[in-house]
C-alpha cells in the first residue's frame, strides 16, 4: 500500500506555469502505475495524465498535450506534473492516483484507482 501527499500548486496567471508533486509518506510507487486527475468546479473528476510504472510510457487527455508533462522519479518516490501555459479552464482541484500495476495499458478512468492523493487546488486568473 502507499499513502500519497501531493505539494504544489496554488493561484498563477494565464500562460504561466507550475508544478505539482506527489509523494509517498508510506510505501514505494515503483510497481504503481500512476496518473493525474482534475475536477473542475460543478463537474466531474477527469483524467489528466497517466504514466506506467517505469515512467517509460504517458498518455494524455487531448485536453492538455502538449502543454502538460507527467514524468516520475522512483528513487525519490514521487510523481510530478509540470503544467505550461496554462489558462483558466485548467482551474480545478488536482489528484494523483496510483494502481498496483506494471503493465503497459493506460487506465484513465476513476475507478482503476485505488490509491488517491488528497487534493491541490490550481487557480489560474485570465
Amino acid at each position: 500500500q502507499v499513502q500519497l501527499v501531493q505539494s504544489g500548486g496554488g493561484l498563477v496567471q494565464a500562460g504561466g506555469s507550475l508544478r505539482l508533486s506527489c509523494a509517498t509518506s508510506r510505501g514505494t510507487i515503483s510497481n504503481y502505475a500512476m496518473a493525474w486527475f482534475r475536477r473542475a468546479p460543478g463537474k466531474e473528476r477527469d483524467f489528466v495524465a497517466h504514466i506506467t510504472w517505469s515512467g517509460e510510457n504517458t498518455y494524455y487527455a487531448d485536453s492538455v498535450k502538449g502543454r502538460f508533462i507527467v514524468s516520475r522519479d522512483n528513487a525519490k518516490n514521487t510523481l510530478y506534473l509540470q503544467m505550461n501555459s496554462l489558462s483558466p479552464e485548467d482551474t480545478a482541484v488536482y489528484y494523483c492516483a496510483a494502481v498496483d500495476y506494471t503493465g503497459s495499458y493506460f487506465y484513465t478512468r476513476v475507478a482503476d484507482y485505488d490509491y488517491w492523493g488528497q487534493g491541490t487546488q490550481v487557480t489560474v486568473s485570465s
